[in-house]
């Protein structure tokens, strides 16, 4: 039985029941002093207890996808896709699987688009890792077959996986719908997670001696995608936004490589990342990467490209509005910040689905098709 899926979780819910029922039929019989009926009550109590808790678990991870596979669960690292030293630069994208769109008519590519399942493979990094494709249904209809579009890096939060872009924040079913009501241009979506480590936040920092995530964000998945879909590796085709820590990467990757892409989107984003046991050491004593990897000092000391930035907030229930606002003021020409502050929010999918419709309207009007 697979996590995500709902056996789990109906399973749990079956026990929860017919051990509760149980419970109430025996609790008669374990009344009274003794040690056997004392065990007897609190065993069964504490048993209901746990499934209960099991049960609204599997339930969270359904909604939210924060946990892929039960070895990730169990903190088990997933190994990372194999790369294919002999596949060379122009092309790093390995097609593992298509699926269509859950949009009417989505079963046909020309009417729905297509989702791919695909490794990207990244040369420079020496990495590569799983993520999803959208391509949209006129990258599929007669007439278009030399057009060429703009594309988004959409990255998920951390723990997270690349599903709940598709399942739970319903990325390229938005696309689909505003692109079909003139909203936006058709867009080609990149989704995926921050990270090239499934069990280590590397938060899009160049690990010394490690992982080489912002090498891999910044210049190889750009460079991989453009070689194999119809999608130019210009900065003026390129957009890169997320969620939480996808968020913090989607700023960093844009404010410190405005020469791969012009527009970085963070909904509830972090403005530095979080050194935890997640992240591990991400800097290994680099004093002046560490303060790099801080947005709002990178924003007052390193040189401001063309690179337009959209940030989310909430005057309530979020953690990041004072840095969003501070991130806002220190933004200086020739860059440029819009800015999404809710009444009512969180930091949670809800308050994402919201601004997801007007963030994509907003990269659309600044990015261009070839």
């Amino acid at each position: 039985m697979k996590l995500t899926s709902g056996a789990p979780l109906v399973l749990a819910l079956l026990c929860t029941l017919l051990l509760f029922a149980l419970t109430v039929w025996l609790w008669p019989r374990l009344a009274g002093g003794g040690p056997r009926r004392v065990f007897g009550r609190i065993g069964l109590v504490v048993v209901v207890q746990l499934l209960l808790v099991a049960s609204i678990g599997l339930a969270a991870n359904r909604s939210f996808l924060i946990y892929g596979s039960w070895a990730e669960l169990a903190g088990h690292a997933q190994a990372p896709p194999a790369l294919d030293e002999g596949q060379g630069d122009a092309s790093g994208v390995k097609v593992l699987g298509r699926q269509p769109v859950d949009v009417p008519g989505g079963a046909t590519p020309r009417v729905g688009g297509v989702i791919e399942k695909v490794t990207i493979q990244g040369q420079r990094s020496k990495t590569a890792t799983s993520a999803y494709v959208y391509l949209p249904p006129e990258y599929f209809q007669k007439g278009n077959e030399h057009r060429t579009f703009p594309a988004a890096v959409v990255l998920t939060g951390f723990p997270g996986t690349s599903e709940n872009l598709l399942k739970g924040l319903d990325y390229p079913k938005t696309a689909w719908k505003l692109a079909k009501h003139k909203k936006t241009q058709p867009m080609v979506l990149v989704m995926l997670r921050p990270s090239v480590i499934s069990t280590r936040n590397t938060q899009c920092v160049d690990v010394p001696g490690g992982p080489q995530s912002e090498t891999y964000f910044a210049t190889d998945l750009p460079t991989a995608v453009a070689g194999t879909y119809r999608v130019k590796n210009a900065p003026s085709s390129w957009a890169i936004m997320g969620d939480s820590t996808g968020g913090y990467c989607a700023l960093k990757i844009a404010l410190e490589h405005p020469e791969r892409y012009s527009a970085g989107i963070g909904l509830s984003a972090d403005y530095k990342p979080e050194i935890d046991a997640d992240s591990g050491d991400l800097f290994h004593g680099n004093k002046e990467q560490e303060k790099r990897a801080d947005l709002l000092w990178s924003l007052d000391h390193l040189p401001q490209g063309k690179s337009s930035f959209l940030v989310t907030t909430s005057l309530q229930g979020e953690s990041n509005l004072k840095p969003t606002r501070q991130f806002i003021e220190k933004v200086k020409a020739p860059a440029r910040v819009s800015s999404i502050t809710l009444d009512h929010g969180g930091h949670n999918f809800n308050t994402w689905r919201r601004e997801i419709p007007p963030s994509l309207e907003w990269v659309s009007a600044r990015l261009t098709a070839g």
